[in-house]
Formats: structure tokens, sequence, C-alpha cells
């Protein structure tokens, strides 16, 4: 599952990278929208923000985190070398050579390979949290998307499938959504039937 937040106009981020919700960000998130993720993704809050909030929910819908280096070292700037300690936590990098955290594990391979191997081991969801750049190595394998709409446009930056994913048209069907009153919406959607899919989890 590709559990992403993206403005209007369909940016994870700014030009930069940083975190868009992170000190000096663009997005404050709503207490609603805290509350949302509480009650329904506890498993997807950092853990400085679930130890902040009391939060020791396994939670229902992922066991394993994937992300892109440039996505892990946003924490890192943060001094979290683990965000996610209580899920399996996987970092794509051809760069880092040493995981700063022994519970952060570190892949130079395919990540295509990798995670049709996660999906085969079973479990919960796995959750791609990011970047963009690793969202579209795995275009074909993505199953699902949460996109967390922000209410705002920022105009240029990031795109939910980085700057260099192939123009490869892809159905998907609105299978749930949860509008706050704030503005914020958590729209849920599968790979239509007939669009090429990867085995699912």
């Amino acid at each position: 599952m590709y559990f992403v937040a993206s403005t209007l106009d369909g940016f994870i981020a700014g030009p930069d990278g940083s975190d868009p919700s992170g000190p000096g960000g663009f997005w404050s998130p709503s207490e609603d929208y805290i509350q949302h993720l509480i009650g329904e993704y506890p498993e997807t809050l950092p853990g400085p923000a679930r130890a902040a909030l009391g939060i020791t929910a396994e939670g229902t819908h992922f066991d394993t985190v994937v992300e892109g280096r440039k996505s892990y070292e946003v924490g890192l700037a943060a001094d979290v070398t683990n965000a996610y300690a209580h899920l399996k936590h996987l970092v794509f990098s051809r760069t880092l050579t040493e995981s700063p955290d022994p519970g952060v594990e570190l892949v130079a391979g395919d990540p295509v390979a990798t995670v049709r191997e996660l999906k085969r081991d079973g479990g919960k969801d796995i959750w791609l949290v990011g970047g963009g750049e690793l969202a579209g190595a795995l275009y074909g394998e993505i199953d699902r998307v949460i996109i967390k709409l922000s209410p705002l446009t920022i105009g240029s930056g990031i795109p939910l499938f980085g700057r260099s994913t192939v123009f490869v048209p892809n159905a998907w069907e609105l299978i749930d959504h949860t509008v706050l009153k704030t503005g914020a919406a958590f729209l849920t959607y599968d790979r239509a039937s007939g669009t090429p899919q990867s085995s699912s989890r």
C-alpha cells in the first residue's frame, strides 16, 4: 500500500524534499487529521509522536514499512534513526553502507524483487511511506493507494510518483473515503480489475 500525504495538485513534498509537516513545513496537520490517524492508522505515526501521544496500539494494517534513502534522511536530519521501530523497517539505498540503527535494514538490491519477496512472506500489509522515487520504482507493485489529501496547493514539488516514472496509465477504483471537517480527505483506491498487477500479499 502506498499510504501518503499529498497536496491537491499532486505533490508529496516541496522542491527541496523536506517534511511538509515538520518544522518550517508548509502544512500543519489539523487536530481531526491527527485523531483520524490515531484511530485508524496508529502504526503510521512515527515513534516520537506515538510516545508523546501515549500510543501503544500495534495497528491493524501494516507490519512492514519500506522507504527510500531521501525519505529516510528526513528523519535522520531530526536525529531519528528509526521512526518506525514498531514495524519491520527497510530502507532502499545504494549509497548508505551501514545502517544507523539496528532496527533498520538497508537494501541495495532491486526494490521490485524485494517487495515481491515480502509479499510472499505473508503477514499484514506492506506500507510504502515514500518517497516519490521509490514509489515510481514500485509503480507496478502497488495494489492499493491511500491518499491523505491535504486541502492546499503548492505549485511545484516532488510528485506522487517522483519525477522520472515512465508514462503507464493505470485505472484505480475508489473503495473508501473519509472527509474531515477541516478539509483533509482520506481516499482509498484499489488497482482496477484488468489493470496489470503483481500478486497481492
